[in-house]
């Protein structure tokens, strides 16, 4: 019925008798959203993710609060979190990261657009090239380090599997025993 504040106040009297329960935090996330308080509702979709990380709609109402302040790629980070703890919630796939992504490329488009606007405004129309030593001996270093290990990884063929109950559990893959798991108990990991 739209009585935000009275809900506000609600809210806040049931945190005060149960301070652990993630959902009540993420129903006053989204009040304050509705007010347009949204530090005060990043805040408190936070609280929500702290208190529940499996929660795919904590993880969705921060990515909304986050957008809310302009934290595009936070909020992108947020939904595609949501995603991956429930992937076939056509809400985010189809509104919130859609959009996102749409505000991220505008965004960056707003950004090059002002920057080469500047640079013709002051007659320096020479595009930037950024400096990167890609010699130096830290970089091979780190370059032959991460080859080793892909190395290893990919000889070794590990799986990761997530269980439908939520348990982790890493299969390495033998040359003469494949471990295929079976798709009604298994849920693939990305």
């Amino acid at each position: 019925n739209y009585r935000y504040r009275e809900a506000l106040v609600k809210w806040d009297e049931a945190l005060q008798l149960t301070p652990e329960d993630a959902t009540l935090y993420e129903m006053k996330s989204q009040v304050l959203m509705s007010l347009h308080e949204m530090f005060p509702a990043v805040h408190a979709a936070e609280m929500a993710v702290q208190r529940d990380p499996r929660s795919w709609d904590a993880w969705q109402t921060l990515g909304r609060a986050q957008l809310g302040l302009g934290e595009i790629a936070l909020a992108i980070r947020s939904f595609q979190v949501s995603l991956h703890i429930f992937p076939m919630n056509p809400e985010v796939w189809k509104e919130d990261l859609s959009w996102a992504r749409k505000l991220q490329v505008q965004q960056k488009a707003t950004r090059t657009g002002s920057v080469q606007a500047l640079a013709k405004g002051e007659g320096l129309v020479q595009e930037s090239i950024p400096d990167y030593d890609f010699e130096s001996d830290e970089i091979v270093a780190v370059c032959a380090a991460i080859a080793e290990k892909e190395k290893a990884l990919s000889a070794a063929k590990t799986m990761v599997i997530v269980s439908a109950s939520g348990t982790v559990e890493t299969v390495t893959e033998q040359d003469n025993c494949p471990a295929t798991p079976d798709e009604t108990l298994f849920i693939r990991a990305r």
